[in-house]
């Protein structure tokens, strides 16, 4: 197993258009931020499963044979009786950014217990992610607390994407806190430019520093949207701009993307992240930023990830 993820996976309704008094038509994609990392991950060969929780609906059905599809291993899936799966709907602006909703009280994601974690899947990886959708209620909160401490204990190279979504959070306080908390468990961390500015009211680049200077975290990516993102580890920094010329019809799971794609470049380098140098990690960012790019041309978040050879031809 190359990486396991630990938190949402559900349903991202997508408005595809509005009638006269504004309600949206939505469309149905299979989503949740691990699960979109990881289907990056899947797409270009890695071995990657998810630990998450989703109801016995119909959604919840449909999920699980989504991720069989996409070669994501669901036996750390569990699906619950008595929750249902949590639901996202995802209204777009003009130029494609993302106004959510949540049917997330509670949904089955925020419902999963350590107790019901399979954690022979963390001992087999070589890489634990995780979010913090898992960190806005209990007990998944205690449960992701303790998978994070498990999954160091046994050494693992720990990833972590803020993710914040303040609709679900009751409390930005609160949501600060454990944002806090998951920079603090990273090796790696891939953050936005607008979770930077929340967290320290810093630029992206100052905000990178302030990361690898007061967290532990060996490695940070900073994305900007359409800008392209900012690289920095201890021996190494710089900016590679995002793809140009592309039509973009829907944002959703792009950073999700960008994370998988980066996580996967940085398993085929099989070096220590911290030492990794400038032509490397340009490499490992340019990648990822096509990679994400080319998902906004298409609707959705796991369904858009495209193929290894697509990414490789748009970067010559």
């Amino acid at each position: 197993m190359d990486v396991v993820a630990l938190g949402e996976l559900l349903i991202d309704f997508t408005c595809v258009s509005a009638d006269v008094d504004g309600y949206p038509t939505m469309a149905a994609h299979p989503g949740g931020a691990p699960a979109n990392f990881l289907a990056a991950l899947a797409k270009f060969g890695a071995k990657t499963a998810l630990l998450g929780k989703v109801g016995t609906d119909a959604f919840g059905k449909l999920l699980t044979a989504t991720l069989e599809k996409a070669d994501i291993d669901t036996s750390g899936l569990i699906a619950a009786e008595d929750v249902f799966t949590t639901l996202a709907f995802v209204t777009l602006d003009a130029t494609g950014d993302r106004e959510f909703s949540f049917a997330r009280k509670p949904g089955a994601d925020t419902c999963m217990t350590f107790e019901e974690l399979k954690l022979s899947l963390i001992d087999d990886a070589k890489v634990f992610h995780f979010g913090t959708l898992s960190l806005t209620n209990e007990p998944a909160r205690s449960a992701t607390y303790q998978a994070v401490s498990y999954a160091k204990s046994k050494g693992k190279l720990i990833t972590y994407d803020p993710n914040l979504r303040k609709p679900l959070w009751k409390d930005m306080q609160e949501a600060k806190e454990q944002l806090l908390w998951g920079l603090s468990q990273a090796d790696v961390v891939k953050i936005s430019d607008e979770e930077v500015k929340f967290l320290f009211g810093l630029k992206p680049v100052e905000g990178a520093q302030h990361i690898l200077d007061h967290f532990g975290v060996k490695l940070v990516f900073v994305t900007c949207g359409p800008d392209g993102c900012i690289f920095r580890n201890k021996t190494a920094q710089g900016m590679v701009p995002g793809l140009s010329g592309i039509h973009v019809v829907d944002t959703t799971g792009a950073g999700d993307i960008f994370g998988g794609s980066a996580v996967w470049k940085l398993l085929q380098l099989d070096k220590p992240v911290d030492v990794l140098n400038e032509a490397e990690l340009r490499d490992v960012v340019s990648f990822a930023c096509t990679s994400a790019g080319l998902s906004t041309t298409k609707p959705g978040g796991i369904s858009s990830v495209p193929d290894y050879d697509t990414v490789l031809s748009r970067m010559q």
